[in-house]
Parts: C-alpha cells; sequence; structure tokens
C-alpha cells in the first residue's frame, strides 16, 4: 500500500533533487536571441533513439519539432498543419501542401518529402501502429500535392496522418538505417542535441511558417523517478515537469500543477466466456459491487473522475450523447471463487485490486489476486486465465477517435479482447460505427456502441485518469493536452 503524500518524510525528496543539481543546466542557444529557454523534465527516456516511427514520436511532437499533415482539435476533427486542404474520392484522399514551409536544413517541403516520410511509415516493421491493418500507399502528383490511398475505404485518414508517427521530417533523417530527426523537422524547435537518454536540447527555429517561438530553446531532461521530477519543480531546477505522481502532488503549491483528464479508463474486464462471468447475472452483481468513488478517494487521492462510461471527460462530447443503459439484474455471488489479475508497472493498480477484493468479497464472491509485470501478464489476459482483469486503457488510440479501442476490446475479433466478448449486437454497433463518416454522426454511433458493449457487463468501467503536470510560476503557454501531444508551444515561454 502506497504511503499517503502527507506521510511522506521530506528529506527524501530533498536528497532527490540534490541528485538533479546540475542535470538542468541551460544549454548556450545557438542563433537566438536573449531569453529564458524552457527546462522541461520528462518522465520517459527515448526508446528507440527518438525515431519518430517509434512512441518517441510524441516527444518530438510535444516539444513542437516534428509536425504532421493534419492536427486534431478538441472533438477529435482534423484541421490544417503541413496540409491546408484535403479531399476525398473513394478510397483515396487528396492533400494540399501548405506554401513556404523549411525544414530545419532549410530544405522546401515538397510531395516528395511527403511521399518519403508515409512511405517509410507505411512499410517500417514494426508500422506505426496507426496504420496496424492499414494498407495504405502515398503518390505526389505535383511538387504541391499528394494523393493517399487505402486498400479499402477509410474515412478516417486524416486523422491517422495526425499521428505523430507520421512526421514529415526532411530527406537526411532517412540516410542511414534509423530514422534521424535531429535538424530535420518543420516546427517552431530544432532538434539540435540528442545525449543518449539523459538529455535533448532544442534552438528556436527562426523560418518557421507559423511564426516565432517565444522561447528561445528547449533543454529536456529524462527524469524516470516520479519523486525526483517533483522535487525538481520544487527547487526550481525544472520549469516544466511532466507526470507529477499523485503521491509528490499535495507536497507541492496546488498553484504549480494542474490536473487534465486523459482519455484513459481503468476498467475491470469480465470474461464472458467461462467461469463465474460467463453468468450475465453474476457480471451484473460484480458491477453493482463496485464502489468507485471510495477507489478514486482512497487511492488516486481524490485525483481522478468517477467513469459514467467507458469514455471520460478527455472527449467533452461523450457526456452529452449518453443515454441509459437497459442491463441484467444481478444474481447472488454465493461464495463463487473469482481471480482478478492486474500488473505493477502503473503503482495505482496493485491497490486498486486490493480495494476490489474487499469489495467483491463484502457482496458474496471470494476473491483472489495475481499481480505481475505487464510483459508477464498480458499473454495470459489475452488469452482468457482470468475470470476479471483490471487495465487502465488508453481510450483513444492515435486517430483521436475510440471507435479503434472499442473494436480492438469488444469486438468478437478484436486484438485486445480480454473479455473474450463475443456479442452480435456489440460486432453490429462496432462495424457501424467504424464505417460511419467523421462528425456528429460518427461521435454517436459511437455512444452507441458504449452503450451495446456496457450493456453486457464485459467491462465495468470504474474511474478516468488525470495527469498531473507541474508548471513554475513564470511559466507562461505551457500546453496541457490530454493526448499528450503539445507541451511547448510557439506561445511557451518564461517570463
Amino acid at each position: 500500500m502506497r504511503v499517503p503524500a502527507r506521510l511522506l518524510p521530506f528529506p527524501a525528496a530533498l536528497a532527490a533533487s540534490a541528485l538533479l543539481t546540475g542535470c538542468f543546466a541551460t544549454t548556450e542557444a545557438t542563433g537566438t536571441d536573449a531569453g529564458e529557454r524552457v527546462r522541461v523534465a520528462m518522465m520517459q527516456p527515448p526508446r528507440s533513439g527518438l525515431s519518430p516511427l517509434s512512441d518517441d514520436a510524441f516527444k518530438l511532437s510535444r516539444w513542437s519539432t516534428a509536425e504532421t499533415l493534419v492536427k486534431l482539435d478538441a472533438d477529435g476533427d482534423a484541421r490544417p498543419a503541413l496540409a491546408t486542404e484535403w479531399k476525398q474520392s473513394g478510397r483515396s484522399w487528396t492533400f494540399t501542401l501548405r506554401e513556404g514551409v523549411t525544414f530545419h536544413d532549410g530544405t522546401e517541403l515538397t510531395a516528395e518529402a511527403v511521399v518519403r516520410s508515409l512511405t517509410r511509415a507505411a512499410g517500417a516493421s514494426p508500422k506505426p501502429r496507426i496504420l496496424d491493418g492499414v494498407e495504405l500507399t502515398v503518390e505526389a502528383m505535383d511538387a504541391a500535392t499528394v494523393t493517399v490511398t487505402t486498400a479499402e475505404e477509410d474515412p478516417l485518414v486524416p486523422q491517422r496522418l495526425s499521428s505523430p508517427q507520421l512526421s514529415i521530417l526532411a530527406a537526411k533523417a532517412y540516410r542511414g538505417k534509423t530514422v534521424n530527426p535531429v535538424g530535420a523537422g518543420t516546427g517552431p524547435f530544432e532538434l539540435t542535441r540528442v545525449n543518449g537518454t539523459s538529455s535533448a536540447a532544442l534552438d528556436r527555429y527562426d523560418d518557421y511558417w507559423g511564426g516565432t517561438a517565444k522561447a528561445p530553446g528547449i533543454d529536456v531532461t529524462f527524469v524516470p523517478d516520479g519523486t525526483a521530477r517533483a522535487a525538481a519543480l520544487r527547487s526550481g531546477e525544472a520549469d516544466i515537469v511532466e507526470a507529477v505522481p499523485v503521491s509528490q502532488a499535495a507536497l507541492l503549491d496546488e498553484d504549480l500543477i494542474t490536473e487534465v483528464p486523459m482519455p484513459r479508463t481503468n476498467t475491470l474486464y469480465l470474461n464472458t466466456e467461462k467461469g463465474a462471468f460467463q453468468d450475465p447475472a453474476l457480471r451484473a452483481a460484480a458491477r453493482e459491487a463496485i464502489d468507485a468513488e471510495s477507489i478514486v478517494k482512497g487511492v488516486y487521492e481524490g485525483r481522478a473522475d468517477v467513469a459514467e462510461g467507458l469514455l471520460g471527460p478527455a472527449l467533452p462530447w461523450a457526456s452529452g450523447l449518453r443515454e441509459p443503459v437497459r442491463r441484467a439484474k444481478a444474481g447472488d455471488p454465493d461464495g463463487r471463487t473469482i481471480t482478478i489479475g492486474t500488473f505493477t508497472d502503473r503503482a495505482e493498480l496493485p491497490e486498486v485490486a486490493a480495494a476490489l477484493q474487499q469489495q467483491l468479497q463484502k457482496a458474496g464472491f471470494r476473491v483472489k489476486l495475481e499481480v505481475r509485470e505487464y510483459a508477464n501478464i498480458e499473454s495470459d489476459a489475452l488469452a482468457g486465465a482470468f475470470d476479471a482483469f483490471i487495465l487502465s486503457r488508453a481510450t483513444v488510440l492515435d486517430s483521436g477517435d475510440p471507435a479503434a479501442y472499442l473494436y480492438s476490446d469488444f469486438a468478437s475479433d478484436g486484438s485486445f479482447n480480454i473479455s473474450q466478448l463475443a456479442a452480435p449486437a456489440v460486432d453490429k454497433a462496432l462495424h457501424k460505427a467504424g464505417a460511419t463518416p467523421t462528425g456528429d454522426t460518427r461521435r454517436q454511433a459511437v455512444i452507441d456502441a458504449e452503450a451495446a458493449v456496457l450493456a453486457t457487463d464485459a467491462a465495468v468501467p470504474m474511474l478516468h485518469e488525470r495527469v498531473i503536470q507541474g508548471d513554475a510560476a513564470d511559466v507562461v503557454g505551457a500546453a496541457h493536452d490530454p493526448r499528450e501531444r503539445e507541451l511547448v508551444t510557439l506561445d511557451t515561454h518564461v517570463k
């Protein structure tokens, strides 16, 4: 059980801060005006040398150095970025490129450059996850127009092209065996140096097509230890701190932290194929036994939102479209033994499991827990080895659209169907949502699919997580992005 934040020894935080001394020393900017560089403490070091074809792409996006053809607004709709407009004709989408864009090495953005980047991504192994199951080809129509064609008609092509893993980089990035983004992006900040898994530096790019960044540069330090990240904010060694742990938030001035609703739901998946929860009445009994509010208060110290559905407040349109769902009546557990699995990689999940064990035992179940590292438990969870499984699950993937998550987790042929659900009504609703054009009609179809899933009690959404971001008092304009695509932007600066 985690020690409450108010009981954590403050000297430990001071020691963590001492370990960081010198880590955030400001880099001398190259070719920039005088001013305060933004010092950022990030949670995870690069895993693939900052290749945009990996999850490292989100770091490049958060530093505003690599850009995509399209970006997403708050509702997940596609908006212009490096492309100014697009149109669909069957399986093909034609994109018109923005004029006057240059890469950080001075070369121009052309259709040829777009074809190079997207073709490399489409042929990567493994593919960027946004292209999982998608066959995509790209052709230059002229110097400023490209056509993207998919094997099947796909209404989500613009949203897919907003993924940071499909960033457009200069030719120099592709000269080696791996993609190297140093000096190859189009954003307001140029990545100038990467020091392994410890730090990175970026300078303002004065020829940026969107204007001049207010900060002269960014100095990034990777700090996996959450206590150390919080200490860096407290001591003034960092200006922006990513992912402050819940246990550390109470030790910081409330004015320095912002809680951002995440498109991530903590859900109890129930095995519908075998065991106790093959019975809909026992699934209903489990649902009724769960007190999510007490878990939010006790485990997350109030820094999470009780779930009303699978999709949470990070998708602000969802709650207004939702209608009451008819579910089965609860039966009597009568001492049935169930095994709940979860993993240690997210510190709160074992605590959630312990709380659920008590709640379900009070309702009449006998509950065993099995807790391992995620890498050692995922295959068993997907194979249906547990009666129930607790998972913190992202509800929008790189497209910003939740239909892919719902299909993956709840379709009878879904690749992440931990509940082993095979329900024709659910499959029908999921196929409809996936085929509906983007906009209000698709959003309603998604909510209808969510309702179909909830009606089965195959999954009991408990809470929606928040990420806690720390910003020093003199930081202006830091982004608080639920999708974690933005952090330091054109307007971010230190007063």
